[in-house]
């Protein structure tokens, strides 16, 4: 890592402070969801979309927050992903310093990834980013992103759609769970019946309702017709 790498991580890690009780246990488990591999995978594809002048980040959760922190590697990503001349993210020469430029960058990256598709429960909030509040959040963006991005097919794609494959079958089988649950659900809440038990439910049904013996029209008026009142 560079030395001005080295600085932003310091810095980073200063600003947010340590986290203490259930804030704490919240961070660790968040932190737990974050995938080494799939860092690698997500590191591949953006240098093949983007070419070499991105670099590589250190390995490791905060060496990927730092690289892409400042929001111009992102930028360049979903710029790829747009023919020439309809670029949708201005990205300056020079890589912004100042905090609230970073995160302008970041959220254009934002606002353009849902523009290309990427749905709001698959994005990233800045400070997930930011913050290194939670990268697992960030590598679901990049992978909402790319799975886009192969399944489009409009040739601005670089790189294996394999890599991606993966993504999109657990994102079908998540969809066809959520839409057979509560099926499963009616199902266990079904109740059989014996015949004798209908039969039964049939006479309480009669009591319920009162006996119509001896009933009749008399009295009953018909419909339409004005009752005579003789006095």
């Amino acid at each position: 890592m560079d030395v001005q790498g080295g600085e932003e991580l310091s810095l980073n890690m200063a600003n947010k402070g340590p986290s203490y009780g259930m804030s704490r246990e919240v961070q660790s488990k968040i932190e737990k969801k974050y995938d080494e591999e799939l860092e690698e995978r997500l590191v591949e594809w953006i240098v093949v979309q983007c070419g070499p002048d991105v670099g590589r980040p250190d390995r490791g959760r905060l060496g990927f927050q730092v690289w892409l922190k400042n929001g111009v590697i992102l930028s360049k990503l979903v710029n790829s992903l747009y023919p020439d001349g309809s670029k949708p993210v201005k990205v300056p020469e020079n890589p912004p310093s100042m905090v609230f430029k970073q995160m302008e960058q970041v959220a254009q990256f934002l606002k353009a990834a849902e523009d290309y598709g990427v749905t709001k429960t698959d994005m990233f909030q800045t400070v997930d980013l930011f913050e290194g509040k939670d990268m697992a959040a960030v590598q679901r963006t990049l992978m909402a992103l790319g799975s886009l991005a192969v399944t489009k097919n409009d040739g601005h794609y670089r790189g294996d759609p394999n890599w991606f494959m993966k993504y999109v079958a657990t994102v079908c089988m998540r969809k066809v769970l959520d839409w057979a649950n509560p099926l499963v659900k009616a199902q266990e809440h079904k109740r059989e019946f014996t015949e004798s038990q209908l039969q039964e439910g049939k006479h309480v049904i009669g009591l319920q309702m009162g006996s119509n013996r001896g009933a009749s029209q008399a009295g009953m008026t018909g419909y339409g017709r004005p009752r005579q009142i003789i006095s």
